[in-house]
């Protein structure tokens, strides 16, 4: 299978920047996309920023000119660079990626998720 590893979450001030970094590990063909979600208690989960292998980006009109979604396909990493944070980013954000499982022997599509990190940001 496929496992996502989140880092670079914590707490930080109102202003602040953050960059998270999610790395996939596992029997990987391909990776068709990656990005990032976050979810508040009680809300739903919602997308931040996501990125096809193509190059093309999606990015939520709530973060946009503030964060900015990066890619290293070599490595099937995937970053998020948070700048100007606001206490309204406090979530737990979650890496995912649609992966091509398997070999040039036959692979699948799966969607798999990170475990999850906070990001608390204080007024």
């Amino acid at each position: 299978q496929v496992q996502l590893v989140e880092s670079g979450g914590g707490l930080v001030q109102a202003g602040g920047s953050l960059r998270l970094s999610c790395a996939a590990s596992g029997s990987i063909f391909s990776i068709n996309a990656m990005g990032w979600f976050r979810q508040v208690p009680g809300k739903q989960r919602e997308l931040v920023a996501t990125s096809t292998s193509g190059g093309s980006t999606n990015v939520a009109d709530s973060v946009k000119g503030r964060f900015t979604i990066s890619r290293d396909n070599a490595k099937n990493t995937v970053h998020l660079q948070m700048n100007s944070l606001t206490p309204e980013d406090t979530a737990v954000y979650y890496c995912n990626a649609v992966v091509s499982v398997g070999s040039d022997r036959g692979h699948y599509s799966g969607r798999f998720w990170g475990q999850g990190t906070q990001v608390t940001v204080s007024a």
